[in-house]
């Protein structure tokens, strides 16, 4: 599941942000990112253990705890570039009760966290800036709130997208593991290599967004924004309608 590249949508820094503003913004996304990092990495250990296996909880990662799943350079990178890593959590697949089933359901445990928690994320961050962004509205609390319930949100939805790609070593490879008993050639390519073309989508992701001719190849790029939108998409619609009859 690392590394892991974020794409806060809609959420890059601005050139017109003061020094005091963009600390605020970049603390705002280190919070995100710790939340939803936690929940990942305890979904993954909560749902390793209900499989059968406890070494996530003897090790203490089957914890809400951000710093039992902090990696101090991996956390810094998210808030700074938006790359980096968490300690992985330690997992025996040998002692699951059902082996294809545990390594299924510990696989898909934090993406599906992630989407929950994009579902709970964004109707907060609609009321915050209805209700409260307007008591504060124009101090750096403003700008903190604001970028910290949508960094939450996108944060959330990109992480449940990113590690959904079927690239060793993310979620989405050992959901495809899990779920397929063939080991053919592209298997075991994927298995090889695969940490070293995501690096390589990921860097060409980065640069993209500072050498404008790079962003007709990003394919990182085109595959986040297509399923971020997609996935997204009934989130946002739902809430707007539930929240359509509360805010008058």
């Amino acid at each position: 599941m690392y590394p892991w590249h974020i794409i806060f949508k809609g959420i890059y820094y601005n050139e017109s942000m003061t020094i005091p503003e963009y600390i605020v913004f970049i603390l705002a996304q280190f919070l995100a990112v710790a939340v939803v990092l936690t929940f990942h990495e305890f979904a993954h250990a909560f749902a390793a253990y209900k499989c059968g296996d406890p070494t996530a909880k003897f090790s203490g990662r089957m914890t809400l705890n951000p710093i039992k799943h902090f990696d101090p350079l991996g956390i810094c990178m998210f808030a700074v570039a938006g790359f980096g890593w968490a300690k992985p959590v330690p997992i025996n697949p040998n002692n699951f009760d059902n082996y294809r089933k545990g390594c299924l359901w510990t696989s898909v445990a934090g993406v599906l966290m992630n989407y929950v928690m994009a579902f709970v994320f964004y109707p907060l961050f609609v009321l915050v800036i209805r209700y409260v962004c307007p008591l504060v509205y124009g101090t750096y609390m403003e700008i903190f709130l604001y970028y910290l319930f949508w960094c939450a949100f996108s944060c959330s939805l990109s992480f449940c997208v990113f590690n959904l790609i079927p690239l060793y070593p993310l979620d989405g490879f050992r959901i495809v593991e899990a779920t397929n008993k063939r080991r053919g050639k592209v298997y075991w390519f994927l298995k090889a290599y695969g940490q070293y073309i995501l690096l390589g989508l990921v860097l060409l992701h980065i640069f993209a967004g500072r050498v404008p001719f790079l962003g007709y190849i990003d394919i990182l790029g085109y595959i986040m924004d297509f399923a971020i939108d997609f996935l997204g998409k009934p989130i946002t619609l739902f809430w707007n309608w539930i929240l359509g009859f509360i805010i008058k």
